[in-house]
């Protein structure tokens, strides 16, 4: 199943209170928990003025469908086709 990163810009993300970032994550989980198993929010990243996700998801619309229904803005969903780390340098 393809993986995405999405981002998000939301004007001072990193000031979000610990309150605010529950309620962010559980309006999540809830429009997820609609839409059925096809699509998982593996973790995000909040700074300053962004967050960034990954998602498993069969398509894009699928992850814009989440944002319109949770109300996140999505300014640009990409699709990420392989992971590296530092033991990729391990030939």
């Amino acid at each position: 199943m393809p993986r995405y990163i999405i981002e998000r810009v939301i004007p001072d993300a990193g000031k979000l209170s610990p309150d605010e970032l529950v309620g962010i994550s559980q309006k999540s989980c809830s429009v997820l928990q609609d839409m059925g198993p096809s699509i998982q929010w593996v973790q995000s990243y909040v700074t300053d003025d962004r967050i960034y996700c990954t998602y498993i998801a069969p398509n894009e619309a699928m992850i814009r469908e989440h944002a319109r229904r949770g109300g996140f803005p999505a300014d640009k969903v990409s699709e990420i086709h392989t992971i590296i780390d530092p033991t990729t340098a391990e030939v």
